[in-house]
C-alpha cells in the first residue's frame, strides 16, 4: 500500500507570534519554520505502517516556498522514501491545496492519503475533508487510532460526546489529531541519509490548478490584551461582582 502525506511548513510553534505593523499579516521575517505538528503526526503514522509491512512506499508533499524542501527533508529523515515540493512562492488557500493533491493522489494512486487535522497558523481544518470530497474517497477526521486491514481501515476519532469508531473502505483520506502517536526524533545517520533522497520539484499550474485566492484577509490584527483579575475576600463579594460587573449572573 502507498501512503501519500501532505505536511506544511508553517512558523515553529515555539514562536511568539508578531502582527506586521501595516496590519496585512503576521512577521515572518527571521522567524524560525519547521513542519507543522499535525503533520508531523501523520508523517510519523506513515512510517510506522511502513515498518509495520503495511505500507510499501511513503511519500511526503508540500505546497509552499522553496525553503519547505528543507521540511520535506525532515520528513525523509524521519523515514518518508521520496518527496514531492508544489513551489509556491504566495499564499495558497485550502481548497487550493486540496486540488493539487488530488492531481497528485490521481497520478501516484496511495491508497491512504494522511494530513494533519489542521495547521497551526491558519487553523482552517479544511484540507483533509475538501481532498475526500473532490477524489470521492472515504474520510476519517480527526483520528486518534488507526488499524488498517485488506482493504479497510478501523479508525477512532475524537468527537464531541467522546470517541467514536468506524470502517472505512480504502482508499480513504485521514487526518491526524495529537493523541496518535509521538513522533520520533531523527537521528543523524537519517538525517544524512535524507539529503540522498530523491526531491522532485514541481508547480500547481504544471498540475492543472489555479491557486489564485478566493478569500481576501482584509486586516491581522492582535487580539486586546485581557486585564488583570483581582482577589475577592468572599462569595459575596464574587457574586455581587459577577452580577454587577461582569453582568453574568
Amino acid at each position: 500500500m502507498k501512503v501519500l502525506v501532505a505536511v506544511k511548513r508553517v512558523v515553529d510553534y515555539n514562536v511568539k507570534i508578531r502582527v506586521k505593523s501595516d496590519n496585512t499579516g503576521v512577521e515572518t521575517a527571521n522567524v524560525k519554520f519547521a513542519m507543522n505538528p499535525f503533520d508531523e503526526i501523520a508523517v510519523e503514522e506513515a512510517v510506522r505502517l511502513k515498518e509495520a509491512g503495511t505500507a510499501t512506499e511513503v511519500i511526503v508533499v508540500s505546497v509552499g516556498p522553496a525553503a519547505a524542501a528543507e521540511t520535506l527533508r525532515a520528513a525523509l529523515a524521519m523515514g518518508a522514501d521520496r518527496a514531492i515540493l508544489v513551489q509556491a512562492e504566495d499564499e495558497v488557500q485550502p481548497l487550493s491545496v486540496a486540488q493539487i493533491l488530488r492531481a497528485l493522489a490521481e497520478r501516484e494512486q496511495p491508497r491512504l492519503v494522511l494530513l494533519g487535522k489542521q495547521a497551526i497558523d491558519d487553523d482552517s481544518n479544511q484540507t483533509g475533508q475538501m481532498l475526500a470530497a473532490l477524489l470521492g474517497w472515504a474520510q476519517g477526521t480527526f483520528v486518534s487510532r488507526a488499524e488498517p486491514g485488506d482493504e479497510t481501515v478501523a479508525v477512532t476519532r475524537e468527537v464531541d460526546g467522546g470517541l467514536e469508531t468506524l470502517t472505512l473502505r480504502l482508499p480513504a483520506v485521514l487526518t491526524t489529531d495529537l493523541r496518535l502517536n509521538e513522533p520520533r526524533y531523527a537521528s543523524l545517520p537519517n538525517i544524512m541519509k535524507a539529503k540522498k533522497k530523491p526531491l522532485d520539484t514541481t508547480t500547481a499550474a504544471a498540475l492543472g490548478v489555479d491557486t489564485r485566492p478566493r478569500l481576501l484577509t482584509l486586516r491581522v490584527e492582535e487580539p486586546p490584551r485581557r486585564q488583570a483579575g483581582i482577589k475577592v475576600p468572599d462569595v459575596a463579594t464574587l457574586l455581587d461582582k459577577l452580577k454587577t460587573e461582569a453582568k453574568v449572573i
